[in-house]
């Protein structure tokens, strides 16, 4: 079911370019390739499988991580099983192979019911995040912990409107704090988001907070009718970027490429 290493075609890693690889977990219920993804994790990460209580839960577990070890391979000629992993002070997953190409691999993960997406560049801070719009909009998050900007612009909205702001507020600020690498340290009412210009995403920093909206770029877009998702990318000033998006089924030859961002970020700010 997987090509040897060496007859491999490697993708190139690009700091112009974000490979965003998806899975729709309905797709990879197959015995034979769960048996394939059991067999590439490490006695720890089965250990991890085990602990979730739901089997969906389970099994989103295992294809994560199959996903992630797959596209890696895709990268460098490192075997699937062969990647290491290890975590920084916050939690998040760096690469701990000790080669030129892997210490150059910047990935993000985010997974919601019945969707995963990673997301690979190189050397630039990246973050994305995914929803399921079927659930129901947590609106105490956002009066709680939202800006007060996003806050006053959300109840100005018509109630059948709330619920999809919400998960695009959501969505895009989860996105910027996992680039950031700190999580949810970084207090979510220090920065805020405006969607109602032209389709475009604006991100204005409180005085107070350091950073600046120049330093990133976002992307937004719906990968299914039932999801949303959001991307977020360090550029240096005057750069730009290239987002190429794939369907894939970990461990299967082929994917399917996808075109389906519908809002970014302005130039300036």
């Amino acid at each position: 079911m997987e090509l040897p290493i060496d007859n491999k075609q490697f993708l190139a890693l690009s700091r112009e370019q974000v490979d965003v690889w998806l899975v729709y977990v309905d797709e990879t219920y197959d015995e034979n390739l769960v048996a394939s993804y059991r067999r590439l994790l490490t006695a720890q990460e089965l250990e991890q499988e085990a602990r979730f209580y739901f089997p969906n839960d389970r099994h989103r577990f295992l294809v994560t991580r199959a996903l992630v070890r797959d596209v890696l391979s895709r990268y460098e000629a490192i075997s699937p099983q062969d990647w290491r992993f290890e975590q920084n002070a916050y939690g998040r997953p760096t690469i701990a192979n000790d080669n030129v190409i892997s210490k150059l691999i910047s990935f993000n993960i985010s997974h919601s019911d019945g969707l995963i997406i990673l997301s690979i560049t190189r050397d630039r801070a990246l973050g994305v995040d995914t929803e399921n719009l079927t659930r129901s909009a947590p609106m105490q998050i956002a009066n709680s912990y939202f800006s007060p900007r996003e806050i006053a612009a959300l109840h100005r909205l018509p109630a059948a409107l709330l619920s999809q702001r919400f998960f695009e507020l959501w969505t895009l600020k989860e996105s910027y704090i996992k680039a950031r690498g700190m999580g949810l340290t970084i207090p979510l009412d220090q920065f805020s988001f405006n969607l109602d210009v032209d389709q475009q995403i604006r991100i204005e920093f409180e005085t107070a907070f350091d950073d600046l909206s120049s330093r990133w770029w976002f992307w937004q877009w719906r990968p299914s009718a039932n999801h949303i998702a959001a991307l977020c990318l360090e550029l240096e000033d005057g750069a730009a970027a290239t987002v190429i998006t794939r369907k894939v089924i970990p461990l299967l030859p082929s994917e399917t490429l996808v075109s389906n961002m519908l809002r970014t970020s302005t130039r300036r700010y």
